[in-house]
């Protein structure tokens, strides 16, 4: 064997394992004593299956100055993240099958942790072209189309699923363009603007009828949906639905959960992302995480003068892989989350979801990707020593009870502060 990991805490089971890892691969999990060279004691803490964000963006290529994917990975192995899966909305779009290219070999050159991409929509025959290169799904940004070219969207995709080896999944960030354009307009006639306007600028009745909308389309064109970043109670209900009728998932990020837009009157454009924090009473909260659910982090990061360009022109987005996992701990020793459900909302779903096989599970013959936590580590959360090029966070000087202590990457230790 390559390595042995020692003294290991598995959830829901009693007592201490050791874990055998070969090429990569968990090869065994016994009570017992197992014979190896290499040996980690990870001294009690409990192991996970390597965690999965579903949503970040590396701006790499061309957006390099906000983070790139050396940066970024190194933020994700930091954060506890074993696998990555990064957004095409990069410098230039990833939705050609040349960009797919060059940024798969641009994530071979830099990346610590595992990563899949997702790809953008294009004319159908140049998305023909792309699944050759095994996009893991297609991302539609419908806050950026009207109505008449989501159907093209959506129907193209339909096509590329019966013509392809497409797995028919599609990502969506849910927002209603014409909502948002009436919206903002009406309160760009104010006198001045504060930053909480953004966040009514682009109110959660925009996101509900994107989301009915892309429940509609996907279902008429026999796709998978996936919901970024849901942050609407609505729409979360409209997906729940849905789901009971067609394949529907959603993820959630760490502000939506933890923050309303009442942030906004403290870290003022900082907080600005898309979707906006919402009206407390339209919130998804820490009581909507159950078995079902993925956290997405939407880890999106941009220089200190990007977000300090006032209400309008600053850049919606916050870096979030080095602070949702101790801020969900923190949550479960607070006793608000069940600890059972962290593997499956930090890794298992979505392996489901994204058909990662050979992810998301402590088991023989799974890959060897591992997030040891320690429960009970305390500390402050300090932007400076982090690794993501971000250098702003709403969670910055936030106390957190619990930690990702140690990232193993295909049985290589890529983080390690035991």
């Amino acid at each position: 064997m390559d390595l042995v990991i020692k003294n290991c805490k598995l959830i829901d089971e009693i007592g201490q394992y050791n874990i055998g890892v070969e090429n990569g691969k968990i090869v065994e999990i016994s009570k017992n004593p197992i014979k190896c060279d290499e040996i980690i004691d990870i001294k009690d803490n409990y192991i996970l299956p390597g965690f999965i964000d579903p949503h970040v963006h590396f701006r790499d290529p061309g957006l390099t100055q906000k983070e790139d994917f050396k940066t970024g990975s190194l933020s994700a192995a930091n954060g506890g993240f074993t696998t990555i899966i990064d957004m095409p909305n990069t410098l230039p779009k990833t939705n050609t099958y040349e960009s797919l290219k060059e940024k798969i070999e641009i994530g071979k050159s830099k990346s610590v942790v595992n990563f899949e991409l997702q790809a953008g929509h294009s004319s159908l025959e140049e998305m023909e072209k792309m699944v050759e290169l095994n996009p893991i799904s297609f991302k539609v940004f419908m806050d950026l189309e009207s109505d008449e070219s989501l159907e093209e969207i959506f129907s193209n995709l339909g096509k590329l699923k019966q013509t392809t080896d497409y797995n028919g999944l599609v990502a969506v960030h849910c927002e209603k363009q014409t909502i948002i354009k009436a919206e903002t307009e009406k309160l760009k006639q104010k006198e001045e603007n504060e930053a909480i306007d953004y966040s009514y600028a682009r109110p959660s009745s925009s996101e509900d009828e994107s989301v009915k909308q892309a429940i509609e389309l996907a279902g008429k064109n026999n796709l998978r949906l996936h919901i970024c970043h849901l942050s609407s109670s609505k729409s979360l209900s409209l997906a729940k639905s849905a789901s009971k009728i067609q394949p529907v998932s959603w993820e959630f990020t760490p502000h939506h959960l933890l923050l309303d837009n009442s942030a906004f009157n403290t870290y003022g454009t900082f907080i600005k992302t898309n979707p906006p924090l919402r009206e407390k009473q339209n919130s998804i909260r820490i009581d909507d995480l159950d078995t079902d659910s993925i956290i997405g982090t939407d880890h999106a990061p941009h220089t200190l003068e990007d977000k300090t360009k006032g209400v309008w022109q600053s850049s919606p987005g916050i870096p979030n892989l080095e602070t949702v996992v101790p801020l969900l701990l923190t949550e479960v020793n607070k006793g608000k989350i069940d600890l059972s459900i962290i593997p499956k909302i930090l890794s298992q779903n979505a392996a489901k979801v994204y058909g990662l096989e050979n992810k998301g599970e402590i088991v023989i013959g799974k890959d060897a990707d591992f997030t040891v936590i320690d429960l009970k580590r305390k500390g402050k959360f300090n932007i400076n020593e982090f690794e993501t090029k971000a250098e702003y966070s709403p969670f910055d000087g936030w106390s957190y009870t619990g930690m990702p202590i140690m990232t193993i990457v295909n049985g290589k230790i890529v983080m390690n502060k035991i």
